[in-house]
């Protein structure tokens, strides 16, 4: 039997449990065996098959994620290991393919990972998209009066309300998740976690904690709010454990400000590369994408190199929030010339025009990267999802 990629079933569980444990070198109980089924049959999994043998896999999550406040399908990858045997083969690089053209005929337009080598995904056009702050904190920086009106109870699993919560918050970010009940107890809710929720004065929720406390760290697993006040009465709850716990650890947005608002700001904070990203339709892309309009009225030119997807290369004309794709180069050699990651890191905004032009990572006029600038929606990336 000649070597081919499969869409693998529960029949085929028992050998995609045993690549994943030797790959990533856990062992699964009984309990945990059952728990990841019902997980997993809700994964597309492609498997390159040789000899009718699995000799590599990866797994596809049908996600969204918010883009300025609006919804786009989401290709999430996951899970992709390779048995030693076949590695160094192409195996993966074959799976990736596939999984991306099954991507683009779903219209998931775009793709997450996190990835084991920053280097192996960049040459399939995947870019580092998501970067959170880490910090440890010794608990009696936070001892003050944080000024917030309002109170805090803990809460069984109440995924109604975290979800009216947590929705609300991560439409202010790029690339957050759009979760459902079933991500929220699988991928969420899923051990002894405790829950506190923020209430203002008029017993409005404004925000919650999911944290942990262990051995003396107060660990926040996240820290969603709608309000500065949530925020406030959040931050004094957290410090109303300085007689159990010596330290605070929690990831937060990478331009999150803390350490202008506490006395002492000289504490560890950590800037850690986390999800990778990647347009899978660069065309189908850019006309969902929401350009803001160009005071100038002058159109924008795109000049797009994706080697893995050789679909995506050509020139986009963008006018009036209008994209026209020309099939051919770009015969005037006018506008920004950039590869798949950089239109990438762009357009989620990861990295400003500006920034990458004057790293020299995107070629053009700077005329023309101004316009670009004016016509990109300014707004943070985060990611707090793991898959």
């Amino acid at each position: 039997m000649m070597a081919e990629i499969q869409r693998l079933t529960e029949n085929d569980f028992p050998e995609v449990f045993a690549l994943s444990q030797f790959a990533f070198q856990f062992k699964l109980s009984d309990e945990e065996r059952q728990k990841k089924i019902e997980e997993t049959k809700h994964h597309k999994i492609w498997g390159w098959m040789e000899q009718g043998r699995l000799a590599g896999k990866l797994h596809l999550h049908s996600l969204s994620c918010y883009l300025d406040g609006k919804e786009f399908a989401m290709g999430g990858i996951g899970n992709v290991a390779t048995w030693p045997e076949y590695r160094r083969q192409g195996v993966v690089k074959r799976l990736l393919h596939h999984a991306l053209l099954d991507m683009k005929e779903n219209g998931q337009m775009l793709s997450f990972l996190h990835p084991f080598s920053f280097p192996f995904y960049r040459k399939y056009g995947w870019e580092l998209a998501f970067t959170n702050k880490h910090y440890s904190l010794p608990i009696d920086r936070l001892k003050k009066k944080w000024n917030g009106d309002g109170y805090v109870r803990r809460v069984q699993k109440d995924i109604a309300l975290l979800d009216s919560l947590y929705s609300r918050f991560a439409q202010e970010y790029n690339g957050m998740l759009v979760r459902d009940e079933r991500w929220w107890k699988q991928r969420v809710l899923t051990g002894n976690e405790h829950i506190a929720v923020s209430y203002n004065e008029q017993d409005e929720a404004e925000g919650y904690l999911i944290y942990h406390v262990n051995d003396d760290i107060f660990t926040v697993e996240e820290f969603v709010y709608l309000t500065l006040n949530g925020w406030r009465v959040l931050m004094q709850f957290i410090a109303n454990h300085d007689s159990m716990v010596e330290k605070v650890e929690m990831v937060v947005p990478e331009n999150d400000l803390l350490p202008l608002r506490i006395d002492e700001p000289r504490f560890p904070q950590e800037v850690k590369p986390y999800f990778m990203a990647r347009i899978v339709d660069v065309p189908a892309f850019l006309k969902a994408y929401p350009f803001r309009r160009n005071p100038s009225s002058q159109p924008v030119h795109l000049q797009v190199e994706d080697e893995f997807l050789p679909d995506n290369t050509g020139s986009y004309r963008i006018e009036d929030g209008q994209v026209i794709h020309i099939e051919a180069e770009n015969p005037g050699g006018h506008g920004i010339s950039c590869s798949i990651q950089q239109l990438t890191v762009m357009l989620l905004g990861t990295k400003r025009p500006s920034e990458l032009y004057t790293a020299g990572m995107i070629g053009g006029e700077p005329t023309e990267v101004e316009l670009l600038e004016e016509i990109l929606p300014v707004r943070q990336t985060y990611l707090t999802d793991f898959f």
